[in-house]
């Protein structure tokens, strides 16, 4: 079992950076997870932002290259997203998912474990 827990959240100016967390707690069968963050905007589908395997490769969305990044820092079981250059249309509820395998995908359906969400509002 995976507990995901989001933060960092906020509402920020077009052009601003905000850093989201996931601290996450797993049992000690789960040795090697891959890590996501995933955003659902009012009344569109929930899509895929950036993923973390367990050997820190990462993937992005091409909406987000070069103004997000995924990081993890394994000593504290946290993900992390560095949103840089923030635009009005990055505007959601971010959440964070987990999968018990070292590799990662994008689809939704594949992450079992998923956070509570944090709402990042980005005005122009």
């Amino acid at each position: 079992q995976v507990q995901l827990v989001e933060s960092g959240g906020g509402s920020v100016q077009a052009g601003g950076s905000l850093t989201l967390s996931c601290a996450a707690s797993r049992s000690s069968y789960y040795s090697n997870v891959c890590m996501g963050w995933f955003r659902q905007a009012p009344g569109k589908e929930r899509e895929g932002v950036a993923t973390i395997s367990s050997n820190s490769g990462t993937a992005y969305a091409d909406s987000v290259k070069g103004r997000f990044n995924i990081s993890q820092d394994n000593a504290k079981n946290t993900l992390y997203l560095q949103m840089n250059s923030l635009k009005p249309e990055d505007t959601a509820t971010y959440y964070c998912a987990a999968r018990s395998t070292w590799w990662c995908v994008w689809g939704i359906v594949e992450y079992p474990y998923w956070g509570q969400g944090t709402q990042v509002t980005v005005s122009s």
